[in-house]
């Protein structure tokens, strides 16, 4: 499997009702969360075979805001690789 990072922004307004919906998919615990410190984003990381896998850890409705991003680990031989 894959890992991805999932990103869910909402504004503050939206707070509250985002966190009740994804504590309500079951997902709550998966996420790191900055808003109380005014960032209202959550990020995840999470194995998945696909992006369409990862972004099933957020609610349907919060689906068109959410992004999805496959991670990749570069040793420091890719990075000399990549420079030749």
């Amino acid at each position: 499997m894959d890992r991805y990072i999932v990103i869910i922004p909402h504004t503050k307004e939206e707070c509250r009702v985002a966190l009740k919906q994804i504590e309500s998919i079951g997902t709550i615990t998966h996420f790191e969360w900055g808003c109380k410190d005014g960032e209202h984003t959550g990020w995840a990381i999470v194995e998945a075979d696909n992006k369409a896998e990862a972004m099933l850890t957020v609610p349907t409705i919060q689906r068109r805001k959410a992004q999805v991003f496959k991670l990749t680990r570069f040793s420091p031989e890719d990075v000399q690789k990549m420079h030749i």
